[in-house]
């Protein structure tokens, strides 16, 4: 055999490998993606600008946690091939759906209400002769047309696509001179400053990266996939879906860890420590990172605000498709849907509406934070005792290790939705 054909046969095989693993991921990456919402990445830069490079050990704790509460939630979708709303329903009573949902929800949309904000705050910036709000407004019927007319094949590859513009952040501390062994030791032994400021935002940043919308949307994902390619639970599923959800959580904690490092490496250094929303910022990134990172940052705000909104909208649609006890999805048409897709409509509707009325950006995280914060733990407790309830997942039921670093998600938001509430009403 010749070295050229060998060397043919060794490329035609690793791309075949890697078209394998990319035909793997689907919905846990769009959720890592989505995590990493304009909100997400302003608590990143918050932490950054106020506390340096102090807080890049937090991306490392979050991404175990993140991993194993969204693989539990992914293998409830797969294995009962209904939503996690419909799953509680069934085997709890049902004012426990009920007052989950009322807190969620409202939280859900306070958080649309901040990244239709956000988007449109920093559209403005790279083209400032259209308003603010404009763009808003023009943003946010552009995704909610895309959402009701794209069939779910086409919207999940898009949303797949989109999850490149988020490498914008793995570029951006490239393009500036670190000292790489200063990063290292700081992302590595953590730095813990015990004060109200520190403490807070640690909370933030564990709040932002373990939220309950993406619970949801994560298991309905997994039923949407599996109604789409008429999979079934076995063992080969689990472990393709565990792939996705890993690639996912890590690749959201590294867009994490990223942008924490650039406002650390930037902002903090530059004494420029009261940053509150992207806007902020991006605008300050520009005359010390210079117009390319300035750049790519706001690109990747816009991009992720492409994933997150339709995400958290769509979350929305499937808890009240699920409560109704309909089987309402992304790939039926308007007419065949209208309540899944009218939900969806005035779930975004009303985000937009707050941003109308005057409420700040910062107003909304703090009520999506704080509603997000005492529904969290809840959750947590009811997904884990439905991952080892083997009547309703059978012999899929949660290992060991899932059920320590369940306990110990459960915990740390436990925690912190009580250092928040002290740390606010105290």
């Amino acid at each position: 055999m010749s070295i050229r054909k060998r060397t043919k046969d060794t490329a035609a095989e690793t791309t075949s490998k890697i078209k394998d693993f990319l035909r793997k991921l689907g919905p846990g990456v769009v959720t890592g993606a989505a995590d990493d919402d304009p909100s997400g990445i302003a608590t990143y830069s918050q932490a950054g600008a106020m506390f340096g490079l102090s807080t890049l050990w937090t991306a490392f704790i979050s991404a175990p946690l993140m991993i194993y509460i969204q693989e539990m939630c992914a293998r409830i979708g797969v294995v009962t091939h209904h939503g996690l709303a419909s799953v509680i329903k069934e085997n709890y009573h049902k004012a426990i759906l009920y007052a989950i949902i009322l807190v969620t929800v409202p939280a859900i949309v306070f958080n649309i209400g901040a990244d239709i904000a956000a988007v449109g705050a920093v559209a403005n910036l790279l083209i400032p002769q259209i308003p603010t709000l404009a763009f808003s407004f023009g943003f946010t019927c552009l995704l909610a047309a895309i959402v009701i007319f794209y069939p779910y094949r086409k919207f999940a590859s898009l949303m797949k696509w989109l999850c490149i513009s988020l490498f914008a952040y793995f570029i951006v501390p490239f393009l500036l001179h670190l000292n790489w062994g200063r990063i290292a030791v700081s992302a590595i032994l953590p730095t813990v400053q015990f004060n109200s400021s520190f403490i807070l935002i640690i909370v933030a940043l564990l709040g932002t990266t373990i939220s309950p919308y993406l619970f949801f949307w994560q298991a309905s994902m997994e039923v949407e996939e599996d109604r789409q390619y008429h999979k079934r639970a076995n063992s080969r599923l689990i472990k393709n879906m565990k792939i996705d959800v890993y690639v996912g959580m890590i690749f959201s904690n590294v867009v994490m860890f990223f942008i924490i490092l650039t406002a650390g490496s930037v902002l903090f250094t530059n004494n420029i420590t009261n940053i509150s929303t992207v806007r902020e910022a991006a605008v300050a990134l520009k005359p010390l990172a210079g117009n390319a990172s300035y750049l790519l940052f706001a690109l990747g705000v816009i991009g992720s605000a492409c994933i997150a909104i339709p995400v958290l909208g769509g979350s929305i649609s499937y808890i009240y498709s699920e409560l109704l006890g309909a089987k309402g999805n992304l790939d039926k048409k308007f007419h065949q849907e209208k309540g899944f897709y009218l939900t969806l409509i005035a779930a975004l509707a009303i985000g937009l509406l707050i941003n109308l009325i005057g409420i700040s950006p910062i107003t909304m995280l703090i009520y999506s934070a704080v509603l997000y914060g005492l529904i969290a733990p809840i959750l947590i407790v009811l997904i884990l005792h439905i991952c080892n309830n083997k009547n309703i997942l059978g012999r899929y039921v949660n290992d060991r290790l899932s059920n320590i670093l369940g306990i110990a998600t459960f915990l740390v938001m436990a925690f912190a939705a009580l250092a928040f509430l002290y740390f606010q009403l105290i």
